[in-house]
């Protein structure tokens, strides 16, 4: 059988990329989880240690890539950050497509909007000679939102850099009524109702994929405009 790999942060976008692709019937065998050592053009950041918890929870086997492997330190040049930060993705896919037994046949992306990650994932499928299964790509946002709580996704927020956006958000729940609260911050500053401009990030704790939910303690961490929960501690139920 054809074997999928979902590209993994545990976040809601690539939470409900992997979702959507199990209820294709898509082979996901194995799920890749890249943990950048910063601030990341093409990855989403806060939170990914928890990635074997819900790894666990999901029931597939999940492969990490280390920010020792990535040589984008040095790169002044966003596009060139970009690529840079692709090649130990590209470099593990290679690695999962040589095992034995793997007939690998694409990956699943949460991108919703941005070109700059779409292009590149689409670029290295191709080099790949895979597909790419992106089901959230040109999707209206609030519409995406709303199927995720209806199918059942606990969502918590992490991380929140905008305006509008204070430390009272940081652990919150991401569901519909952070959502009207969200659309009337997008009148007055913009924001994006799924954070998609890095106005907040976020990570699925339970959800219909999985068997367990993951209780986690944490501490709020404000920096005066902008602030991130550190987790003290995560375990499934």
């Amino acid at each position: 059988m054809s074997n999928w790999v979902s590209l993994f942060s545990g976040g809601k976008d690539s939470s409900w990329a992997l979702y959507r692709a199990l209820e294709e019937g898509l082979d996901v065998s194995r799920l890749l989880t890249v943990h950048p050592a910063g601030d990341s053009y093409m990855y989403h950041t806060p939170a990914t240690e928890l990635a074997s918890l819900a790894a666990e929870s999901v029931g597939i086997d999940l492969v990490e890539v280390s920010p020792d492997d990535f040589g984008a330190d040095d790169v002044d040049d966003a596009g060139a950050q970009g690529d840079a930060e692709l090649e130990p993705m590209e470099a593990a896919l290679r690695e999962i497509a040589a095992a034995d037994g793997v007939d690998l046949a694409g990956v699943t992306a949460g991108a919703v909007e941005s070109e700059f990650q779409t292009n590149r994932i689409q670029a290295m499928c191709d080099r790949l000679g895979i597909d790419l299964f992106a089901p959230l790509w040109q999707r209206d946002p609030v519409e995406l939102a709303e199927a995720m709580f209806d199918a059942g996704f606990e969502i918590r927020i992490v991380q929140v850099a905008a305006y509008g956006l204070d430390e009272s958000w940081l652990g919150r729940r991401y569901d519909a009524d952070a959502l009207d609260e969200l659309l009337a911050l997008r009148e007055e500053y913009g924001v994006h109702p799924l954070g998609e401009g890095g106005e907040f990030e976020t990570y699925v704790v339970d959800g219909p994929h999985m068997d367990r939910r993951i209780k986690m303690t944490y501490d709020a961490v404000w920096e005066g405009d902008r602030g991130h929960v550190e987790i003290r501690d995560a375990r499934l139920e």
